[in-house]
């Protein structure tokens, strides 16, 4: 209450969530959209321990934010106090830093502070526990006048002569990008480094959008459901340069398959990411946007054509397929294509996670670089719709979507009540199909169709429950109504949600199956040959 008494008295703006997790989710969203570090808040007890799967999220992702719980009193801490809740303990392992404030004078040195470790190096949440005695409390002049220092993050670019060399001898280099890059503004180095060596840019999922992804060297999302250009330029390649990526599980663990000559070099701000992999020949720690341009520099000539080139554009060319289907029920690829025709080029898309994350992510068409946000190693459902209210609020001029699942929709739905009352026309297409999808999908083909709790019966009415809020809505059933549908979502002065029923048997695909290769790769409708 002493926070929100003061709140009055300045200029921040305020929005008033229905729940937790989603003002963790809405500042994450603000914050991967802009760049700039978010903020969010909650009560002691049940009101910190609700924010936490979504700071583990932004923990995970390396989004900034700073995340202000209230606590108790000082003197009743450790007593099973009503609502007391040991938020410093349960936050430590999914924050960059934590701080507890005994004392008024600790205040500045925690915000301070714990901006520029939430800001600096490897991005990330920081966490203030704030006992509601200390927050009554006046803080003293003197400690507004401290300075903190912050130690420069550790840097070691003394083998970038060994990079520049490797890749000035590289006749089949490709550069792999991660989402550290867009954190590190270096994506225009990526772009303009993969145009002097002619190089192949593929992205984890994190990345997408680094270079638009119509330009002739982008060969999309690499991982299990990426595209199978990246994955063949990866394993085809003799040099990778890998920057911002820490080689998860999910995106380049295809590195089992990469012959013993391949060389890598890494490129991570992060000490403890950089030359993880056993696989990497020059590891170097720093800022990326730095590194690169040193890199750069240190290349100074153009690539022309050459065989690698041809060879990129043949496999880029062998990746067009088709995905604009005149059927009912909906499949789900076919929406994205209408949205990669209708949308505005600036719109913003979320995602929540599962199958309509793999659909967006493989098929949406992104432009530039935070145009496309998700939640990616937590893989946590129901982030999108939040995450699009929190990006609205940094470009309330851009359309705005959430792609969701109506599984992961359900977690959030009362969130349109903050849309409505925040005055933020976000858009939501739910890929209905009545099941959890992407679950139902690995029962389906590794566990001989035997569906456990996956089915959704008894969904609401979405559109109902949307202009229950005072938003408004449409159902859409075949591939023809799709365009009047998005139509009239972007020209909405409310939040608007697109319900399409979509076919459950369709599976995301391709599929690299847990543990498998290029040769266990479940393909589908997938053209490639």
């Amino acid at each position: 209450m002493p926070l929100y008494d003061d709140l009055l008295s300045s200029d921040i703006r305020h929005v008033l969530v229905r729940h937790e997790q989603c003002a963790a989710h809405m500042a994450d969203g603000y914050a991967r959209a802009t760049g700039r570090l978010g903020v969010c808040t909650s009560t002691s007890g049940p009101g910190s321990t609700n924010l936490i799967t979504g700071v583990a999220t932004a923990y995970v992702d390396s989004s900034p934010m700073l995340v202000l719980t209230g606590q108790v009193a000082t003197g009743l801490i450790g007593n099973n106090a009503f609502q007391e809740a040991d938020s410093f303990s349960l936050m430590m392992p999914i924050t960059k830093h934590n701080f507890r404030c005994l004392d008024p004078s600790d205040i500045p040195e925690a915000i301070n502070r714990g901006v520029d470790i939430a800001t600096t190096g490897r991005m990330g949440p920081v966490h203030v526990d704030l006992p509601s005695d200390v927050m009554n409390k006046q803080v003293p002049e003197e400690a507004f006048r401290q300075t903190f220092q912050m130690p420069p993050p550790l840097e070691d670019l003394s083998a970038i002569t060994d990079a520049i060399k490797m890749l000035k001898n590289a006749e089949r280099p490709l550069l792999l990008v991660g989402g550290g890059v867009q954190w590190a503004n270096a994506c225009s180095e990526v772009l303009r480094l993969a145009e002097m060596l002619m190089a192949p840019v593929t992205t984890t999922i994190m990345a997408k959008g680094t270079i638009p992804e119509n330009h002739p060297l982008s060969l999309g999302i690499i991982g299990m459901h990426g595209r199978e250009s990246a994955r063949q330029a990866f394993i085809e390649a003799d040099v990778i340069l890998a920057v911002g990526t820490r080689f998860s599980d999910r995106s380049a663990s295809g590195q089992s398959e990469l012959p013993m000559s391949t060389k890598i070099i890494q490129i991570d701000i992060d000490p403890g990411e950089a030359g993880k992999s056993a696989r990497t020949q020059v590891r170097l720690v720093g800022d990326a946007k730095k590194a690169l341009t040193q890199i750069i520099n240190g290349l100074a000539a153009q690539r022309g054509e050459s065989a690698w080139t041809q060879r990129i554009k043949a496999i880029r060319d062998n990746c067009q397929c088709v995905i604009d289907f005149d059927t009912s029920p909906v499949l789900p690829q076919t929406v994205i294509a209408r949205m990669n025709k209708l949308l505005p080029e600036d719109s913003i898309i979320t995602t929540e996670v599962g199958q309509n994350q793999m659909w967006a992510a493989h098929f949406f068409n992104a432009r530039y670089p935070r145009q496309f946000i998700t939640s990616g190693g937590f893989g946590t459902m129901g982030f999108g719709f939040p995450a699009s209210i929190g990006a609205k609020c940094a470009f309330p001029e851009k359309t705005v979507v959430d792609v969701a699942g109506d599984g992961s929709i359900q977690m959030v739905f009362q969130e349109f009540a903050t849309a409505v009352s925040e005055d933020l026309p976000v858009i939501v297409v739910v890929f209905n199909n009545g099941w959890l999808g992407m679950v139902r999908q690995w029962q389906k083909l590794f566990n001989e169709r035997r569906f456990s709790g996956t089915e959704l019966c008894n969904n609401p009415d979405f559109v109902k429950l949307a202009q229950a809020y005072g938003a408004d809505g449409v159902r859409v059933d075949r591939a023809s109504e799709l365009d009047d549908a998005i139509n009239s979502a972007v020209a909405s002065e409310v939040p608007y949600i697109i319900d399409v029923r979509v076919d459950p048997e369709e599976d995301v695909l391709p599929m690299i199956p847990p543990g498998g290769g290029s040769k266990n790769i479940i393909r589908g409708r997938c053209g490639w040959n």
